[in-house]
Formats: structure tokens, C-alpha cells, sequence
């Protein structure tokens, strides 16, 4: 005979449970609409995988678990989906929330499904699989999804069933042991199965249930030939309002109470419902899914309070009418029982997994409170606490919004049972402060969450950062290492030569024009063979051909659109295809005339007797300009050095203002046709003008400081005539 132990605090309210005790197990009609919301549980929303439109069938899954504390959701019947949408739920709040809305069919069609009888021979993970698949969770309290619950990470050595059922009114776990008595034990030993066969196992039950005491004592005798059954015990503690709850539970039935912050697995306990051990038995043994509970329908605002067996998802109104509800006589119907419920902000909020009770009181069964008063310290409210927590304090930091303080007073072990407010003298609802805390609490600790997620990842990103500039910047200095290795290698190797030639003969004194005689000769070292120029010049011609080609046929695609008018985007299209066809045609060209030059100096036979010709490296007059980039730079640079020198300073300055005038008109000119097209480019052409026209003005300035009378006079003369002008004039 197990020992019972008592908690601290509690209250004895009117029970008033035999309003619905009066008949057995009532079936409700098929709703028109079910309204399937996709959070009916705690943890991570289920996410639907169906589509408005979509037919299915009874027992069909219609949202999945998004999570590992998630639980998917069925189709209670059969029909078509109508709406994913938000909707009302039940709710303290009277928010909305997403929900799958579906039309029954009226054939309450069920899909394929089979169960076993043999789980005995199934391992765990398939029974807790199972469990999951089914979405099933806690039928008693806030609806954790059950095969979480099973998997403890320590060793269970006693599993609880609680079948207390302790608040006033509530009557749903009371009927279905009486009349099932026998389908709980079997989900019962699946549990314990589960779990690896705990030593103990115990039904917690007060003592204000004989009828379902004894049904699960007939039960437990029936099977008592079957070693699994023998370890089954049933409890009977005295009733005592919130003696339903877990913690508290298991103070009662073992003694040990579970530390704060804790859970009963810490201490190897499993807690589990008489309604949750129901629902594993239909899962396991018959297949089907949590898609209907018990719940009771009470109240003097009922013609027909009772047990109904209900489809989740079933409008709490199609249930009040089942139960002839009169609403003028309630003013506000109950989820739940008077202690832990909430007002429903409309009737036509759907049952879920957690409903267990609609009450309906008349306003004389449930009188309005008196107002809320001053709170007079008077203690009462620590004295009931079943957590032996200060909801004196609680109040006043929850009013303050104090939430290191609520914290520290350990709020989150507040049970929500209620004994508190019922005992209060001043009225004052301390639960629903409390509620209001927890939630802020709970909002305040998710955006941590997301914070520091944010700040980890972004300190992620930072380091990755700094590795990989860490990383370029070794590379940056590897290749500086190597580079200046290199060069230092050249520069000894450069010594080490210049010292063998020192060795040999007496350094020379160096003139410039030796280094540029030097520069040409190793230029002309390294100039091809007229072989390779030959083919070098003949792919070049071909090459530019194929551009100049291609160039045409791009501005012909421009033109074909010539009939309507063109726009301006189109018009700066055209003008860049003719630039492009432009300097594709002078590449070709100037190819030409040098595969001709070539070949012209290859077939030119020396004459007897004749100085040798010039070496293409120094000549770049007219169309015999040298093949080789360097050798043509380092000629005309020599040509250019002679006509400076040979200049006098107004000469240049001459020069260089020709130069700008004929850009300046060239210039001009572009501005013109572009501003008689149209063209997007006149803005540009405009600024490269004004540009121009300050220029030249700065260089006849220029020239009329160096003693020129006339610049704009002599601007079209050439250098010589301007020169021979000036002699003779003196």
C-alpha cells in the first residue's frame, strides 16, 4: 500500500460535479465546418500540407510537426479544405491565429489505417513514432506533445497516471474510466513499455471518484494474470483543490518534490494523463490519430450537461447546442473549469486537444466578482499556494513590471491553479497578472534569443572577415618576399657581371647616344623575322576584318527600325556602332598598309654600291613606319627631341595652340551633328567645347606675353611661315 503524503496550501471548493455525471458518454453530430487551428499544443506550430481545395479523408494528415516540440494535426472527418486563414482560438487573449478551416461531407470517410495488439513486441522507438505521427498530446494540462515526454534522457523508475481531475465541474476523466476502464490499462502498459517497465506505476485518484475507483480496480483484477498488470496501482489520496497538479502529484503519491527549474524526469518520474493514456491506446492499438476527445458540457445554463466525445476542431457553439445551452441566461461561457478557465470572447472558437470543459453558469451560479480593492496584506493568498511561492509579492512586482524581480520569486513555478485569487478578500484577480507577466517575460526572452542569434551570427561573419584579409594580406606579403628575392637576385647577378667586365677592360665613359644606339640594337635583337611579321600581319588583317564585320551587321540591326521614330536611347546606340565600325575600319586599314610596307621592303633589291637603307628602327616617316612598338617609340621620340630643340619658345608655344584650335573645331564639329541627330551625347560634346575654348584662350594669352601681336592672325600658318615671317620682318 503506497503512502500518501499532503502539499502545502490548497483550497476546498463546491465540487459541483454531479451536474454531468447524470448519464454515460454522449456522441455529437457532424459539424457542418471544423476549424482545425494549427498551434493546439506547446512548442513550434504545425505547417499545413494541404491546399484550399483539396479533398481528404478522416484521419488524413493535414499539418505537419515543425519541430521536435511540435505535433502534426488530422483530419477529424471527411471533406474539403475551404480556408487557411487566421481565426479565433481559444484563448485567454482572444487572439486570432492560422487555422485550416474544412466543409465535412457528411460520410465521415476514414482513410486506411490499422493498429496492433502485440506492442509488446515493437520497440520503443516505433511505439513513440507511432505517437508522434498521431499527434498526440497532453489531454490534461497544456498540451505538450506526449512522445517528447517519453524520451527522458535519465532511467524512470515510476510512472504516474494522474486521473485527478481535481478542478470543480470537470467530469471528462471520471466518465471515461468508468466506461473504459479497460482500454486505459492497455495504454497504460504501452507506456510502461515505453519506458522500460518502472518499478512502480501508480493512477493517482481522489477520493471523491468511487465509481471510476472501482471500475479500474475491476479492470486491474481482471487482468491481474498478466505479470504487467500486477505493478499497476491505484491511489486514493483525500481531494484537495490543486492537487491535480503534476508537481504536486507527485509530492502526494512519493514525497519527493520536485526542485525549481526542475522536471519530474530529473528526479526518474514520468507524469502522464488518464486521457493521454487513452488516446496512446487508440493510436497503438487501433491506428488512428488524435482527432476527438471527452469534454464536458456543464452548467445550470445547459439543458443537457453531460460527457460528449467530440471531433477536435468542432465549433464550441455546435457543442453548447447539443447541450441546449440557453445564452440568455449565461453572460459568459468557460473554457475550462472555474478555477483555471477563460472566458471565450465568442462561441465560435473551436475545441482543441486542451479543451476539457465549456461551462455554462447562469449569473446566479456565478456571480459577478465585487471590484478589485487595495490589497490589505493579509496573507491568505501565501498560505494557499500549492508552489509555496508569495503572491503578495508576485502582485506587486507584476504590477510594477519588475521582471528581474518575478524572476527572482520564482513565477514561472506558479501552477496558475487560482487558489489565491479565490481566497482573496480585496477581489483582486492576482492569476491574471500573473499570466500577463509570464507572457511578457516570455516575449522579452524570445527577442534575447533573436538578438544574441543575431549578434553570434554577425560575430561569425566579422571573424570570417578577418581570416580571409589575414589571409590576402600573407599572400600580399609572400609575393612582396618573393618579388624582392628575385630582384635582389637580379641585382647580384647584374654586379657580379658588371665586376667580370671591369675585370676585362677599363669602364668607358657612357654617352646618351650610346644608350639609345643600345636600346635600338637590342630592340632590333629582338625584332621577328619578316617571316613571323608576314603571319603576324596576316592574322591581324584578318582579325580586324572579322570586327570590322560584325560591327556593320550590329548597326544595320539598329537601322532597321528606321520607318518609325527613333529613340533617343536608339540614336546613342547608332552613334556608338559607328564609332566602333569606325575604328574597326582604321585597324583594318592601317594592317593593310603594313603587311604592304613589308612587303614592299622584301621585294625591293638592294643596289650595288648604295649606303645601306636606314634600319627600320629609326625611321618612321610616311608609310614605311616600323613594325616593332618599341622601335617606332623610341624614333619618333628622337624626331620630336629634335624638333623642340631646334624651336624657339614662341614657336612651341605656336604649336601647341594649333594643336588646340584643331581640336577645338573638330570638336566643334561633333557638336554639330550630334545636336542636328539629336543625340544624348550634346551635353558632352558642349563641355569638351567650352573646355577646348578656355584652353585656347589661356595659349594666346600665352603667346601675346612672348611678344606674338597677331596669334589669331597667324593661328592657320604654318610653324615655317610664321618663322620666315619673323626674319624677314627683322
Amino acid at each position: 500500500m503506497t503512502k500518501v503524503w499532503d502539499i502545502h496550501g490548497g483550497i476546498h471548493p463546491a465540487q459541483n460535479k454531479q451536474q454531468s455525471l447524470g448519464g454515460a458518454i454522449r456522441a455529437v453530430p457532424l459539424p457542418p465546418t471544423l476549424i482545425l487551428p494549427l498551434s493546439q499544443h506547446i512548442g513550434a506550430p504545425a505547417g499545413p500540407v494541404v491546399s484550399v481545395g483539396d479533398k481528404v479523408l478522416k484521419g488524413q494528415v493535414i499539418a505537419t510537426a515543425k519541430g521536435f516540440v511540435s505535433a502534426p494535426v488530422h483530419a477529424p472527418s471527411s471533406g474539403v479544405i475551404s480556408a487557411i486563414e487566421e481565426q479565433s482560438v481559444p484563448h485567454a487573449s482572444g487572439m486570432k491565429a492560422p487555422c485550416i478551416v474544412m466543409t465535412t461531407d457528411g460520410a465521415d470517410s476514414w482513410m486506411a489505417h490499422s493498429g496492433t495488439l502485440a506492442y509488446r513486441d515493437c520497440s520503443a522507438a516505433e511505439l513513440l513514432s507511432t505517437i508522434a505521427e498521431s499527434g498526440i498530446t497532453g489531454l490534461g494540462g497544456a498540451g505538450f506533445p506526449s512522445a517528447v515526454k517519453l524520451q527522458p534522457r535519465q532511467s524512470i523508475d515510476t510512472l504516474i497516471i494522474n486521473a485527478t481531475e481535481c478542478e470543480p465541474y470537470i467530469t471528462a476523466d471520471d466518465q471515461l474510466m468508468r466506461q473504459r476502464s479497460d482500454d486505459i490499462l492497455i495504454g497504460i502498459d504501452i507506456l510502461a513499455h515505453i519506458l522500460g517497465d518502472p518499478e512502480r506505476i501508480l493512477i493517482g485518484i481522489e477520493d471523491n471518484k468511487p465509481e471510476a475507483q472501482l471500475a479500474l480496480a475491476t479492470a486491474l483484477k481482471n487482468r491481474s494474470h498478466t505479470e504487467q498488470a500486477c505493478t499497476i496501482e491505484v491511489v486514493e489520496f483525500p481531494t484537495k483543490y490543486p492537487s491535480g497538479g503534476e508537481k504536486q502529484l507527485i509530492q502526494i503519491l512519493t514525497g519527493e518534490e520536485v526542485p525549481s527549474g526542475k522536471l519530474p524526469a530529473d528526479l526518474g518520474i514520468v507524469c502522464q494523463n488518464i486521457g493521454t493514456s487513452h488516446a496512446i491506446y487508440r493510436a497503438i492499438c487501433h491506428g488512428e490519430p488524435l482527432i476527438s476527445r471527452i469534454t464536458t458540457v456543464t452548467g445550470q445554463a445547459c439543458g443537457k450537461p453531460g460527457n460528449y466525445e467530440v471531433l477536435i476542431g468542432t465549433p464550441a457553439k455546435h457543442l453548447l447546442a447539443e447541450a441546449e445551452f440557453d445564452q440568455t441566461r449565461c453572460p459568459n461561457v468557460v473554457m475550462g473549469g472555474p478555477m483555471m478557465g477563460f472566458t471565450l470572447p465568442s462561441v465560435d472558437v473551436p475545441i482543441i486537444k486542451s479543451s476539457n470543459c465549456l461551462l455554462a453558469t447562469t449569473r446566479e451560479e456565478s456571480p459577478t466578482p465585487p471590484p478589485a480593492q487595495a490589497c490589505i496584506r493579509c496573507g491568505h493568498c501565501a498560505e494557499v499556494c500549492p508552489a509555496s511561492l508569495l503572491p503578495q509579492q508576485l502582485y506587486w512586482h507584476a504590477q510594477a513590471k519588475n521582471y528581474e524581480r518575478l524572476e527572482a520569486h520564482h513565477l514561472a513555478d506558479c501552477i496558475e491553479c487560482g487558489a489565491c485569487s479565490y481566497v482573496c478578500p480585496s477581489s483582486i484577480p492576482l492569476v491574471q497578472y500573473y499570466r500577463a507577466a509570464k507572457g511578457e517575460i516570455r516575449l522579452i526572452a524570445e527577442e534575447k534569443r533573436q538578438s544574441d542569434r543575431a549578434r553570434v551570427r554577425f560575430e561569425h561573419h566579422q571573424a570570417r572577415v578577418e581570416r580571409e584579409e589575414k589571409a590576402k594580406a600573407a599572400k600580399r606579403e609572400a609575393r612582396k618576399l618573393a618579388a624582392e628575392a628575385a630582384k635582389a637576385k637580379r641585382e647580384a647577378e647584374a654586379a657580379n657581371n658588371q665586376a667580370t667586365d671591369a675585370d676585362k677592360k677599363d669602364p668607358a665613359p657612357v654617352d646618351a647616344n650610346d644608350i639609345v644606339q643600345a636600346a635600338m640594337a637590342r630592340v632590333a635583337a629582338n625584332q621577328a623575322s619578316p617571316k613571323d611579321q608576314h603571319q603576324r600581319l596576316q592574322r591581324a588583317i584578318k582579325s580586324t576584318a572579322a570586327r570590322l564585320q560584325k560591327a556593320e551587321q550590329g548597326l544595320e540591326a539598329l537601322l532597321k527600325d528606321d520607318g518609325a521614330e527613333p529613340s533617343a536611347e536608339l540614336l546613342a546606340q547608332r552613334d556608338q556602332q559607328r564609332a566602333t565600325i569606325e575604328q574597326a575600319r582604321l585597324r583594318h586599314e592601317e594592317a593593310n598598309a603594313k603587311l604592304a610596307a613589308l612587303d614592299a621592303s622584301e621585294n625591293t633589291p638592294p643596289q650595288a654600291g648604295a649606303e645601306k637603307a636606314p634600319s627600320p628602327a629609326t625611321t618612321v616617316s610616311g608609310d614605311d613606319q616600323n613594325l616593332d612598338p618599341a622601335a617606332m617609340a623610341i624614333a619618333r621620340a628622337q624626331k620630336n627631341a629634335a624638333e623642340q630643340a631646334s624651336m624657339s619658345p614662341q614657336q612651341k608655344q605656336q604649336k601647341q595652340r594649333d594643336a588646340l584650335e584643331g581640336r577645338l573645331k573638330k570638336a566643334q564639329a561633333r557638336l554639330s551633328q550630334a545636336q542636328s541627330e539629336g543625340s544624348e551625347q550634346v551635353e558632352a560634346f558642349s563641355n569638351a567645347v567650352a573646355t577646348l575654348s578656355e584652353k585656347l584662350k589661356t595659349a594666346d594669352l600665352e603667346l601675346s606675353t612672348l611678344g606674338q601681336t597677331n596669334p589669331a592672325s597667324n593661328a592657320s600658318q604654318p610653324v615655317n611661315q610664321q618663322t620666315s615671317q619673323s626674319e624677314e620682318n627683322s
